[in-house]
């Protein structure tokens, strides 16, 4: 994919290349020839194209850090972390009833 991504940019490059030695030609219009016919087309089809890859990568990072916390759990085979009532921090006190007030 690589391969024809360089071969558009090589013939994008002669064609600019074209456009600023040619008589009616000129540096401005080498640039946009370039940009337009070259650069622009050949960036949005390799992001567009390594979107699945992308996606994997995504996934198995997700995945990696999913068992890395799994492992990292002391107690329970599912992940989960049992705690006992003495070690379960007390909530916190409820807030005062405002029509209590004298």
């Amino acid at each position: 994919m690589h391969l024809v991504a360089i071969a558009w940019l090589y013939v994008a490059i002669m064609m600019a290349a074209a456009e600023a030695t040619h008589t009616n030609g000129s540096v401005l219009g080498a640039i946009i020839t370039f940009l337009l016919y070259g650069l622009g087309p050949v960036a949005l089809v390799l992001y567009v194209l390594g979107a699945p890859a992308r996606r994997r990568a995504i996934r198995r990072r997700e995945r990696e850090e999913f068992e890395r916390q799994r492992v990292q759990q002391p107690d329970g085979s599912d992940g989960t972390r049992v705690v006992s009532a003495a070690q379960a921090p007390n909530p916190p006190p409820p807030p005062p009833d405002p029509e209590s007030r004298p």
